[in-house]
């Protein structure tokens, strides 16, 4: 069974998860420690609980949600896999960082570039992905059916959905990946936003205003 750690990092209050099982196993999604308290948070919880890091996913290549890879791949030996979509984001990263008041002095290499539909596997336990851009090229969101949850990044949020006005944001195609993807899981599914607080399919469905 699949636990969820979520931490709040960096100035954009970036939800950060962790997720393990039984194994001890772990993945990290979306690692956006940006100052060495966050990171030490984050190590001190994963050596507390005997944890092993196996992979570092992000659900996109956003500056937010990707300020702690560095940390991952320097402590863990472990590269962040994304969707290839997103790989124009991390060629402007340092100059973005700058922008946002970030120093980001490299950007690690990909251990694998993700595909939809694909299984990330880790334990006894798997996560499927689901091609959803619309807020950014390369936006993926990782389902559970087992477990009935869904981690959205930046697509679906509590009564909000995320911006189309950034490099790559299209509110139509966002649309197209809410109503025909993430909106086609059941309703009771819980929702791990990339920020603010948890949510339902059902909830969105009935109350998120931005949903025509």
């Amino acid at each position: 069974m699949i636990t969820i750690k979520t931490f709040v990092f960096n100035p954009f209050m970036v939800n950060t998860y962790l997720l393990f099982d039984e194994t001890r196993e772990a993945i990290i999604v979306d690692a956006a420690c940006s100052d060495e308290r966050e990171e030490e948070h984050l190590e001190n919880f994963i050596e507390t609980n005997s944890l092993k890091l196996v992979r570092n996913i992000n659900t996109h290549s956003h500056i937010d949600h990707i300020l702690g890879n560095v940390f991952i791949e320097e402590r863990f030996g472990i590269r962040p896999e994304y969707h290839p979509a997103g790989e124009s984001f991390l060629i402007r990263a340092k100059d973005v960082g700058i922008a946002y008041g970030f120093q980001v002095d490299r950007v690690p290499e990909a251990a694998r570039l993700l595909e939809a539909n694909e299984m990330i596997r880790w334990g006894n336990s798997s996560l499927r992905v689901i091609y959803t851009p619309g807020h950014a090229d390369g936006s993926c969101c990782f389902y559970s059916k087992e477990q009935g949850f869904v981690i959205t990044g930046d697509v679906l949020f509590r009564d909000s959905i995320g911006r189309t006005d950034l490099p790559t944001g299209n509110f139509d195609l966002l649309m197209e990946s809410i109503t025909e993807q993430v909106f086609t899981l059941p309703d009771d599914t819980v929702v791990y936003p990339g920020h603010g607080p948890e949510t339902e399919i059902g909830y969105e469905k009935m109350n998120n205003p931005f949903i025509r």
